[in-house]
């Protein structure tokens, strides 16, 4: 359901307004870096497919944690204290403050979860949503803000969704009757059902706050549509979004008028979009760069469990300098001992779902010293024991364990 380019350049360039030289979603390389699939299912942008290493991408830290600093702030106005449950997760303040900062779909996730529990408010995606301002999705923010139109507004944020910290998968179609629309999916369909919801009503929430802070408060889409069965609170859906809203829909997106897809941008500088495109690109570039390093370092990690290479023969393998791999590990924001501690925490959840294994023998092929050591560990990723953890599991499916 991509969409062709018109036969107008808004910009005046003479080629697509996003650079591409079809598709204005660059469907010749998909956002995630698949060859194929608009929706990224052939390369799953979060990694929650398992791979034949017994690793995932899951653990990858490439998500920028622009979703986790507004659910911080949302939280605390109502005196939610989150810091434990991020540093819980190995994100302190410092951290969090980071540039640099990218964090796992399993980080975000815990989170998101321990947030619905503390707050006890299923509708908080629709809240951290509307929080939102375009200055949080740094220099892809100011590319939105210089577009032409609000349609390529939003086809340039689906072309460089990677880069604004989306934890959804995003595409963008036609209707019937000429309406523009706004695909979510999630990358995977055994995340906890409230984590899955939050997730979808924050990046609809967003989209619709930051359309009407670019191009007026008036804005409203036509129609949103959940896949999602109606909630208690429906009223807080038609206050937010100015519109029909539809449950149990067959999808999960945003219908807007063409009269609306066309508004100009404000901030329209077809110079200043250029050159602003040319950083993003290169920010891409180094994106999928950085997430190739992390996959060959986990894959590797999860082939030589029980041991775990030291950090120095992980350069040697890479045919690098230790202080090289250091600073590339750096510009990922994070470090091998986080990446490491990632790989054995997904490989003890995988153990545990297996209830012929007893503890020892988990704590044996995840490369700890003893049960004492498993627990100690099992109780710093989820604050409780892994016999409960593994009931909960067990009970609930893979998909409740963050």
């Amino acid at each position: 359901m991509t969409l062709a380019p018109g036969p107008e350049d808004p910009h005046g360039t003479g080629a697509d307004p996003h650079g591409a030289s079809a598709d204005p979603h660059g469907a010749s390389a998909d956002p995630h870096g698949a060859s194929a699939d608009p929706h990224g299912t052939s390369a799953d942008p979060h990694g929650t497919s398992a791979d034949p290493q017994g690793t995932s991408r899951s653990t990858s830290a490439t998500i920028q944690p622009n979703i986790l600093r507004y659910l911080v702030i949302v939280a605390g106005e109502r005196g939610i204290d989150l810091r434990p449950q991020l540093r819980q997760v190995g994100l302190d303040e410092t951290v969090m403050r980071a540039a640099a900062l990218r964090v796992s779909y399993r980080q975000g996730s815990a989170v998101i979860r321990r947030a619905l529990e503390l707050t006890g408010d299923e509708r908080l995606g629709l809240k951290v949503g509307a929080a939102q301002h375009l200055t949080a999705w740094g220099l892809l923010g100011f590319a939105l803000l210089a577009d032409d139109t609000l349609r390529h507004a939003i086809e340039t944020g689906v072309k460089y969704q990677n880069l604004s910290g989306a934890m959804t998968v995003w595409s963008t179609g036609m209707g019937e009757d000429g309406a523009f629309v706004l695909h979510a999916d999630l990358p995977d369909p055994a995340i906890d059902p409230s984590v899955a919801s939050f997730l979808i009503e924050e990046g609809f929430a967003s989209v619709v706050t930051l359309s009407r802070l670019a191009v007026g408060s008036g804005f409203a889409p036509r129609a949103v549509e959940f896949s999602a069965p109606a909630p208690r609170q429906r009223e807080l859906y038609g206050a937010l979004f100015g519109c029909p809203v539809r449950f149990g829909a067959p999808a999960d997106r945003i219908v807007i008028d063409p009269a609306w897809a066309g508004a100009r941008m404000p901030g329209r500088d077809p110079v200043t979009y250029a050159s602003t495109l040319e950083m993003l690109d290169a920010q891409l570039a180094s994106r999928h760069d950085q997430q190739d390093l992390l996959e060959v370092l986990e894959v590797s990690v999860a082939q030589s469990l029980p041991v775990i290479p030291s950090f120095g023969e992980q350069a040697r393998r890479h045919a690098t300098s230790e202080r090289t791999l250091r600073r590339r590990l750096a510009d990922c924001g994070t470090t091998y001992e986080a990446l490491a501690e990632g790989v054995r925490r997904e490989r003890v959840e995988q153990l545990l779902l297996r209830p012929e294994l007893t503890l020892r023998d988990i704590a044996r092929r995840a490369g700890f010293s003893d049960e004492r050591a498993l627990r100690r560990a099992v109780r710093r990723w989820h604050g409780t024991s892994p016999v409960q953890l593994r009931e909960r599991m067990l009970r609930g499916g893979a998909g409740h364990l963050e």
